[in-house]
C-alpha cells in the first residue's frame, strides 16, 4: 500500500457549513460534484459523504422537469424551497447551479418529484 494513501474510493470527509442540518440521504453539493450523505451531519460536524463515480441514488426532482435515461441533470440549488433538487438540461442555470455532475438513470416525467441518478464526479459544470 502506498505511505500517500490517503482514503479509498469516492467516499470523503465532508464538514457541513451550510447552516443547517444534513439528514442521511440527502444530496450535497460539493464544490463542483454531487454526493449523497452516508450520515446525519449536525452543523459544523464532519461526516461520510459519497461521491463513488457510478452510484445510483434515488434524489428529489423538479416536478416539472422531463428527461430521458442518460442525459446529464442540472442540480438546481433554488429548487425544492432551497434544498435543491434535479432538473433537466435544457432548464436555465442560475448562480450556484451545477450541471452535468449526474446522469439520469431512469426518464423523468412530468409530476414525478424523484428521480434516480447515477454520480459521474468531475464533468460537472458550476454556474458563477
Amino acid at each position: 500500500m502506498a505511505k500517500n494513501l490517503v482514503q479509498d474510493g469516492g467516499i470523503i470527509a465532508w464538514t457541513n457549513v451550510s447552516g443547517a442540518n444534513v439528514v442521511s440521504g440527502q444530496v450535497i453539493k460539493v464544490g463542483h460534484t454531487i454526493g449523497v450523505a452516508l450520515v446525519d451531519i449536525a452543523t459544523n460536524a464532519t461526516g461520510s459523504v459519497d461521491c463513488t463515480p457510478g452510484r445510483v441514488f434515488t434524489a428529489p426532482k423538479v416536478s416539472a422537469a422531463v428527461f430521458v435515461a442518460g442525459e446529464k441533470l442540472l442540480w438546481d440549488v433554488s429548487a425544492n424551497s432551497g434544498a435543491g433538487a434535479f432538473d433537466d438540461s435544457a432548464a436555465t442555470p442560475a448562480t450556484g447551479d451545477l450541471l452535468g455532475a449526474v446522469v439520469a438513470v431512469l426518464p423523468g416525467t412530468n409530476t414525478e418529484t424523484t428521480c434516480t441518478v447515477m454520480l459521474t464526479p468531475g464533468n460537472a459544470t458550476l454556474t458563477a
